[in-house]
Parts: structure tokens; C-alpha cells; sequence
């Protein structure tokens, strides 16, 4: 087995669990204090409605990188959808937190080094398996012309 596919698989898998992991703290308010330092979280129904559609949506992001795994090469595009706008959309989410006084940064600042790194992964893979599937003839052209 070459690289790509393993490449690939490993970047769906973050994604999902990263997704899956995502819903904790927007279905359990506990949660969401401890991870961003809020003391005394005590959300409303204003906070639990909008949790509630976030939610949803990640559990259906995690679902869709899970599927896009079962064809991970023909479907890699997901993994370009999961740089833009969801995860540039979660970082500017958390600037916004960060800059607002909502949080620290201390407590985000490895959520944002892993949503960069993310985001670097997911474009590599999504590069290389564009490459893997044009074949090797193509980049060997390409490399010499």
C-alpha cells in the first residue's frame, strides 16, 4: 500500500474523531466551561438552541468524513470543503472568542494549532491524491517539462 491512501485515511479519521470530540462541549455545557474557562457557564436556552444546530452539523461533518473514507481518493474534495470554509470558520470563531473577552487564549491556543495543522494536513492529502490518481507519468512529465 503506498502512502496516499494511508495519507488519506488518516486524514479522514482525524477529521471525524476531531468532529466527534467537537460534540462534547456543545451538548454538555460542563463541558464547554471547563475547556474554555468560563466560570459559572450557566447557558441559556438562547446559547442550548444554537449548541444544539452547531451540534447537529458537526455530527453530520463527522458522518460525511467517515463516508468519504470508504472512497478516499474519488471523494477527496471533502477534505478541501473541511479547510473552507469549516475549519477557517472555527478559527475565526475562536479569534472572535479570544478577542472579544469570551476567552483566553491560553485556552484556545491548542485548539488553534491543531486546526492549522489540520488544515495542512487535509490540503496535502488532498494535493497528493490528486497527484496519485493523474499517475505517476503525469507528475514525472510534469516534473521534467
Amino acid at each position: 500500500m503506498n502512502r496516499v491512501p494511508r495519507l488519506l485515511h488518516a486524514a479522514y479519521w482525524i477529521g471525524a474523531v476531531a468532529d466527534a470530540l467537537a460534540l462534547i462541549p456543545l451538548l454538555v455545557p460542563k463541558a464547554a466551561e471547563v475547556m474554555l474557562g468560563l466560570d459559572g457557564f450557566a447557558p441559556g436556552s438562547d446559547y442550548r438552541y444554537a449548541a444544539g444546530i452547531a451540534a447537529a452539523l458537526m455530527a453530520g461533518w463527522t458522518v460525511l468524513l467517515v463516508w468519504a473514507d470508504r472512497r478516499p481518493v474519488e471523494r477527496r474534495g471533502v477534505l478541501l470543503l473541511t479547510v473552507c470554509p469549516v475549519l477557517i470558520g472555527l478559527i475565526a470563531s475562536g479569534g472572535y472568542a479570544v478577542h472579544s473577552g469570551l476567552t483566553r487564549l491560553p485556552y484556545l491556543a491548542p485548539v488553534f494549532v491543531f486546526q492549522i495543522g489540520a488544515s495542512v494536513l487535509f490540503v496535502v492529502a488532498y494535493l497528493r491524491a490528486r497527484a496519485a490518481e493523474r499517475g505517476p507519468s503525469h507528475g514525472a512529465a510534469h516534473a521534467a517539462g
